[in-house]
């Protein structure tokens, strides 16, 4: 039986009484600017799962039309208001969005945020671990599925490249299932956690001894060399110094730093092309918060400041890392439509993507609305699903990461279209570099120009 050590799994089985990274020195990499023009393919996608099955009608409801008096009459206790200090804020035609929601309206209204209503699964399950072990491996109705979609496309994509260093990261300690099986994802919460621990008094002698050791032409020595210079790299970058672009304020805790990581990741570039970021707590049967307010506001609240953080850490290095990331937000179903007797909402149908970046054709809703009459409601109580989450993510793939191989990412989906919600990339020649190198990206200071990026 042949057995392939991946560099992540040469970096959780190396010992670290022999392996410690303090002061280690950057060996056989070549740097570039990172203002260098992109390749075709070269975008990031950056993929948040909203853990529990947020409320998509109180993210963007109804504010006008016969809808509206249905949606208060069934929220009593619920319901955005549509005056006062904490009113809905119109976004265009009969909808408006949560007031939590604020951070992100500077960005729907300059186009570079959209929201896709009434998507989601084409499947009728109301559990939490059917539906989202579905949507991220990629196939409705299977829970079985041996890799998840990103995966696939990953291993699909024609323009990944060959000497990326870090292709996949999941922020957080666990690898997420949408990259079930990809054995170079890397899954860390803070770049500076990427290393390999001991005695930082004998950093240098020991990367140096795994430098010989890891020397020969072995697969063993092959996934050694890979993994202690995908080490170097982010240890060159000083990942403990990182300090965000423009201002960007990310909130406390594990959503700010998981974006942050992304962020900073991204600007390294080290051949990142697709992340997934986790952030939880959207099970609101009870106590979900009145109106504008309460516990619901608030996990909008940290949503859309870590969003809006992300997007102005990229935008303000002006470097294209901005127009080169796109990122997909969503969760595994809605909310029903009635509130229940807990203040709260129980499982539901139909759900609500964002999708943001600077490619976005955004400044709108996309999608079929499909009313709220109790004749339009899937099952007579929820939100009816329109649009198949799977088209949205098709879309992106195809007109941003330069992968139309949408049969094997999703296999079995023939109902794709084209949405238009993301601009199409153009194919650029990247200047020639090195042979024999790996290609790594740093951010560089030029001089008398202060890097803003690192």
């Amino acid at each position: 039986m042949t057995f392939k050590l991946s560099r992540r799994g040469f970096l959780v089985g190396c010992s670290s009484a022999i392996a410690a990274m303090a002061g280690a020195r950057l060996t056989h990499l070549a740097f570039g600017d990172a203002t260098a023009n992109a390749a075709a393919g070269d975008d990031v996608l950056v993929v948040m799962f909203l853990r529990g099955g947020w409320d998509a009608l109180n993210v963007v409801m109804p504010i006008d039309g016969p809808d509206r008096s249905i949606y208060e009459s069934n929220r009593q206790n619920l319901r955005v208001p549509t005056t006062g200090t904490n009113k809905a804020i119109p976004i265009g035609g009969q909808f408006g969005m949560h007031p939590a929601m604020a951070p992100l309206y500077g960005l729907y209204q300059s186009q570079r945020l959209a929201f896709v209503h009434a998507v989601g699964l084409p499947y009728d399950t109301r559990s939490h671990f059917d539906a989202q072990a579905m949507i991220e491996l990629g196939t409705p109705g299977s829970k079985t599925t041996a890799s998840g979609w990103l995966t696939r496309h990953l291993q699909s994509a024609a323009s990944l490249g060959s000497n990326v260093l870090i292709p996949a990261l999941s922020a957080g300690n666990q690898q997420a299932m949408s990259l079930l099986s990809y054995d170079d994802a890397a899954a860390f919460g803070k770049p500076k956690d990427f290393r390999l621990y001991g005695d930082w008094k004998y950093g240098d002698p020991q990367q140096a001894a795994l430098r010989v050791l890891y020397s020969g032409d072995t697969w063993l020595d092959i996934a050694g060399r890979e993994t202690l210079d995908k080490l170097d790299a982010l240890d060159a970058a000083a990942p403990g110094d990182y300090v965000p672009s423009g201002g960007a304020a990310y909130p406390d805790g594990s959503l700010g730093d998981s974006l942050k990581a992304v962020a900073q990741l991204i600007k390294m570039q080290i051949g990142l092309k697709v992340a997934t970021v986790d952030f939880g707590g959207w099970d609101t049967h009870e106590s979900q918060g009145d109106g504008s307010g309460g516990y619901f506001a608030n996990q909008l609240g940290q949503l859309a400041q870590g969003l809006a953080a992300f997007y102005t850490d990229l935008d303000a290095c002006g470097n294209g890392y901005a127009q080169r990331t796109t990122i997909a937000v969503i969760s595994e179903f809605g909310r029903r439509l009635q509130e229940n007797s807990n203040n709260g909402t129980d499982h539901g149908h139909g759900s609500l993507m964002l999708v943001l970046g600077g490619a976005v054709n955004g400044g709108k809703v996309y999608g079929q609305w499909p009313g709220l009459a109790k004749d339009q409601l899937y099952d007579k109580a929820d939100l009816a699903v329109t649009t198949d989450y799977r088209r949205v993510l098709s879309d992106i793939l195809i007109n941003r990461c330069g992968n139309d191989r949408i049969d094997v990412v999703f296999p079995g989906y023939t109902g794709y279209t084209p949405m238009g919600i993301v601009r199409a990339g153009q194919s650029v020649t990247p200047p020639p570099f090195p042979s024999g190198a790996n290609r790594v990206f740093l951010p560089i200071e030029r001089a008398g120009v202060p890097d803003v990026c690192k």
